[in-house]
C-alpha cells in the first residue's frame, strides 16, 4: 500500500457525534490529514473549530482544493444511524472515484454494492475500501486466544460512544512511554483506519464473532507484551450487547478497563435502558468474562467531556469512591494512571 494523505469528508457533520470516525482519524491516524472537507467551516482549521482533537488540518470547501493541499485519499468521516452515506456527498465521492483516488468507507452501506461507483472505479483505477467488510474465512472460536504469550486487555463500556477506542489507544501509548511494547487491536471501523488493520466485528455473522476476536488476538504482533483490544457496545445496550459479549469471550482478556461517561444514568439511544451502579457493572462484566478466563475490572476510564476541570476532578473522585478502583480521564492526561493499574494486574 502506497503512502496516503487523507481528505476527511465531514460536510454538515464536523462538530457532531456522527463525525466520530473523522475525530478519531484526526486525533490518532498514522497517515497525515491534508484537509477536512466542510463548506460551513471552510477557511478555518480544525484547531479553531475543535481544538480538543489536537489537529491543525485546514478546512476547505471543495475536493480540488483538498487535492492541491496533497490529499490522495478520501475518507468518509461519519458513522450515521443505519450506515447510509449522506446524499449530498455523492458528487464529491464520484469526483474522487473519477480522479482515481482511494475512497475509505466505514459505513454499513458498502461502496462495492453501488453499481455506478464500481463501474467508474473500474475505469479510473480508484480503490473502493469498505472498511467494515469482514474476511471471508473467519473460524469459530476454539480457545486459542487463551494461550497467546501476550497479556490481553479489553475495554468495556457502560454504553456506546463513551470512549473505548480512545482509551485503548491511550493505554497503548502510556504503556509504550513506560517501556512496555503494546499493540492496539482494532475492532471497529475508525480503529481500523487508525491502525491500518483489524476486523469490524459488528459486521461479522454472530456465530463467528468470538472467532473473529480470537483471530485478531492470535494474529497480533508476537513481539508485543500487551494487547489493547478495542471494545464495542455495552452489555446494557440491547442493540449491541451481543457484540460486546462476543468480544469479551473471544479475546479472552486478562484484565478489563470499564469506560463510562460521567453523569450518564441511561443509554443515549432508544429504549434508553437505565444503567445500574458502576459496582454492579463491574461485577457483571467479571462474571461474563469468567466463562473463558477470570478477568477483573482494574480501573475506570471516566469520560468527562463538557465538564470543567474542577467538575471532572470531582466526578473522577466520586467514581473512585463508588467503585474502589483507580479512575481517570484519558482526554485529560489520565492514560498513565490507568496503565499503572493495568500493569500491576497483568504483572508487567
Amino acid at each position: 500500500m502506497t503512502a496516503r494523505s487523507w481528505i476527511v469528508l465531514t460536510d454538515g457533520y464536523t462538530t457532531t457525534r456522527n463525525a466520530k470516525t473523522a475525530h478519531g482519524v484526526l486525533r490518532y491516524a498514522r497517515d497525515p490529514v491534508a484537509a477536512v472537507l466542510d463548506r460551513e467551516y471552510a477557511g478555518k482549521t480544525m484547531a479553531e473549530v475543535m481544538p480538543g482533537l489536537g489537529s491543525d488540518a485546514p478546512i476547505v470547501a471543495d475536493l480540488d482544493e483538498a487535492r492541491q493541499l496533497g490529499g490522495t485519499a478520501l475518507l468518509l468521516g461519519v458513522a450515521t444511524p443505519g450506515g447510509w452515506i449522506p446524499e449530498h456527498w455523492r458528487p464529491w465521492v464520484l469526483a474522487a472515484v473519477d480522479a482515481g483516488m482511494e475512497i475509505a468507507n466505514g459505513l454499513h452501506r458498502f461502496l462495492a454494492d453501488d453499481a455506478e461507483l464500481v463501474e467508474r472505479a473500474g475505469a479510473s483505477g480508484a480503490r473502493l475500501w469498505d472498511v467494515r467488510q469482514p474476511p471471508d474465512d473467519l473460524p469459530l472460536f476454539t480457545g486459542r486466544s487463551i494461550d497467546v504469550p501476550q497479556k490481553t486487555v479489553l475495554t468495556v463500556g457502560s454504553d456506546c460512544a463513551v470512549g473505548k477506542m480512545t482509551v485503548s489507544l491511550e493505554l497503548a501509548a502510556a504503556a509504550a512511554c513506560a517501556g512496555t511494547s503494546a499493540e492496539f487491536v482494532a475492532t471497529g471501523q475508525t480503529g481500523i483506519m487508525v491502525a491500518g488493520k483489524g476486523i469490524a466485528v459488528d459486521r461479522v455473522i454472530s456465530d463467528f464473532l468470538a472467532g473473529a476476536a480470537e483471530t485478531l488476538v492470535c494474529d497480533a504482533n508476537q513481539n508485543a507484551q500487551v494487547l489493547m483490544v478495542e471494545g464495542q457496545g455495552s452489555l446494557w445496550h440491547p442493540a449491541y450487547a451481543g457484540v460486546t459479549l462476543g468480544l469479551l469471550h473471544g479475546s479472552a482478556p486478562h484484565a478489563l478497563v470499564l469506560c463510562h461517561q460521567a453523569g450518564r444514568t441511561a443509554i443515549e439511544e432508544p429504549p434508553f435502558t437505565k444503567l445500574p451502579p458502576l459496582p454492579e457493572m463491574r461485577r457483571v462484566y467479571e462474571e461474563a468474562a469468567r466463562t473463558v478466563r477470570e478477568a477483573r475490572v482494574v480501573a475506570v476510564a471516566v469520560n468527562c467531556r463538557d465538564l470543567s476541570d474542577d467538575e471532572a476532578a470531582a466526578a473522577i473522585a466520586e467514581v473512585e469512591d463508588e467503585v474502589g478502583l483507580p479512575a481517570a480521564d484519558v482526554f485529560r492526561g489520565g492514560g498513565p494512571k490507568l496503565w499503572e493499574a493495568v500493569r500491576a494486574e497483568v504483572g508487567l
